[in-house]
């Protein structure tokens, strides 16, 4: 792992555009470094925090979320704060997977039971028809 990035090795390395790391920099999530030209360079600790990012985003975390489980990038956070926003959001996330997995149960069986019902009326309306042209 290098100790200096410049943004489109960061994008790369990340496998994100070099628009979104702007927009997360706008957001003051990261804050590269500069050099004399006023060029980008990322650091491990800006990657680092890149890939936090990505990873809250991927847990459907809002930005103000992800923000408030890893700070600002221009203020200090204290790690067991950090731990506690995090867990608070992670158990957030959790609730709201199982009961959406509740739902999907429901949906499931509420499918099911309208698939019973027109397999079974199909039936009857196919031996209807079978009765009926006997008859004939």
């Amino acid at each position: 792992m290098k100790d200096k990035y410049t943004i489109s090795e960061l994008a790369s390395d990340l496998d994100i555009s070099t628009s979104a790391i702007r927009f997360y920099e706008d957001k003051g999530l990261i804050s590269p470094e500069r050099t004399p030209g006023n060029q980008r360079f990322y650091t491990k600790k800006e990657r680092a925090r890149l890939k936090l990012i990505l990873r809250g985003k991927r847990f459907g975390a809002s930005l103000n979320e992800i923000a408030e489980m890893i700070g600002l990038a221009d203020s200090e956070i204290n790690e067991i704060d950090q731990i506690k926003k995090s867990l608070f959001y992670l158990e957030k996330k959790e609730e709201e997977i199982k009961t959406h997995m509740r739902e999907i149960m429901i949906f499931e069986e509420d499918l099911l039971a309208l698939k019973n019902k027109l397999l079974k009326r199909k039936s009857e309306i196919i031996n209807k028809n079978k009765g009926g042209k006997r008859d004939v």
